[in-house]
């Protein structure tokens, strides 16, 4: 099995659209909450979210959004896109960037590229609308590759001219952590030698409100304590939407072209719960069967463990099944490892949540930090016994563990090392 290591970062995001913005909200426990004004109406009962600041994608006419200056992208090419996929391409050109990857480097057979995101719920009503109302002909020609699931991987491929391995991953919240682990055995094989890994959602009204018939939203109007997980008092999770984008790469070509390492992806594992469509099993029974294998597939040891980024997303009952799986697996380690749950900062992406955490476990062990779970006021007496970390450690992990979970039970984790 060959070594994997991350060579590259790019993110879009509530608390950052850049490395150093995202580095410095993680370190200061700075949030991406607002009171989300298309949810200030009379028959809304959910008021915050954590939007992507610097664009503009409300309208179903993408020439007419609006997105930072550095970025160039041709009228052809947005035709083709959801709002989560202008958010996709621009942390692609961050990361391309910052792995300091040539277009030959990009675009060969051994470079492939895993992408997840739930599709555009926002233009896919708006097509569908037009569909019945106009008739089929008058749909736009690019609407389904631009709404469906999988229109982040059909724009990037082609875009980037990408050659190598590429599918989309479905999972929901535990997609982009798929995506991740799958790509990482395709150079683990050595079937490639690098893949982008790609999470993105919109995070706007379509993708955000349908969760509230759930009741899985916050119905907090404090954008401060909204999203609070591990808190006694917690409500539900806050949306958010935006993109990361990883660069993962073979030890040959690490070798090779000498890049900046973020960490080494030392393995992962995943189990079912097997218990529920929507609901985690209450024991957290999937989950610690995913972080046992994780360990086991990446050589490592409960007690090697130095931070725990928790799946945790502030609902009441998704937050204690985590914490009684990672107390079956630290038992044995009362004050390690640290554990915290940056949802509390950015919100919860969905199918972007696992690569976006994974970029921040990126940066932790590169930057030498832990994040702190911020907005805890009282802890919830069944978390007693984990050390939950309220505040960032200025100490440098050498193992981390990423956990991501989905509906119907789907878990993740991921391994990363220090190098």
């Amino acid at each position: 099995m060959r070594k994997v290591y991350i060579t590259g970062l790019g993110f879009i995001s509530s608390i950052g659209n850049d490395l150093i913005a995202v580095t410095e909200s993680l370190r200061e426990l700075r949030h991406g909450m607002v009171q989300y004004p298309p949810f200030q109406k009379p028959d809304v009962p959910v008021k915050v979210a954590a939007p992507v600041r610097d664009f503009q994608t409300d309208t179903t006419d993408q020439e007419d959004w609006i997105f930072p200056a550095r970025y160039s992208i041709r009228r052809e090419i947005l035709r083709g896109m959801a709002p989560h996929g202008i958010y996709a391409y621009c942390a692609m050109q961050q990361a391309v960037e910052d792995s300091k990857l040539t277009e030959a480097d990009c675009s060969n057979e051994q470079t492939g590229l895993y992408a997840a995101s739930g599709g555009s719920p926002f233009l896919l009503g708006h097509y569908l609308e037009r569909l019945r109302k106009f008739g089929v002909m008058r749909c736009q020609p690019l609407g389904i590759v631009a709404s469906i699931s999988g229109t982040v991987n059909f724009n990037l491929v082609a875009h980037f001219k990408i050659k190598g391995a590429s599918t989309g991953f479905s999972s929901a919240c535990a997609s982009s952590a798929h995506a991740l682990g799958f790509a990482y055995d395709e150079i683990a094989l050595g079937r490639q030698k690098r893949m982008f890994v790609i999470g993105a959602e919109d995070g706007n009204v379509e993708s955000i409100l349908p969760f509230a018939g759930m009741r899985a939203l916050s119905l907090q109007t404090d954008p401060a304590i909204a999203s609070r997980p591990f808190d006694v008092a917690r409500d539900g999770f806050v949306g958010t939407g935006g993109a990361t984008v990883l660069v993962l790469e073979g030890e040959e070509e690490v070798t090779r072209r000498k890049p900046k390492i973020y960490c080494e992806v030392a393995g992962w594992g995943q189990a079912s719960d097997g218990h529920n469509v929507a609901i985690s099993h209450p024991d957290g029974a999937g989950l610690r069967i995913a972080i046992e294998n994780a360990l086991k597939y990446s050589d490592t040891t409960a007690e090697q463990v130095d931070y725990v980024n928790a799946h945790a997303t502030s609902t009441p009952i998704g937050d204690i099944s985590e914490a009684r799986a990672l107390k079956a697996i630290f038992q044995n380690s009362p004050t390690r490892p640290a554990i915290s749950s940056t949802k509390a900062l950015t919100g919860h992406g969905l199918s972007l949540a696992g690569a976006l955490e994974a970029g921040f476990c990126a940066l932790a062990i590169k930057e030498g930090f832990m994040p702190g779970s911020a907005h805890i006021t009282k802890l919830d007496p069944a978390c007693e016994g984990l050390n939950i970390i309220r505040a960032t450690l200025p100490h440098r992990p050498q193992v981390v563990l990423s956990n991501s979970s989905g509906f119907g039970g789907a878990n993740v984790v991921l391994v990363f090392r220090a190098v």
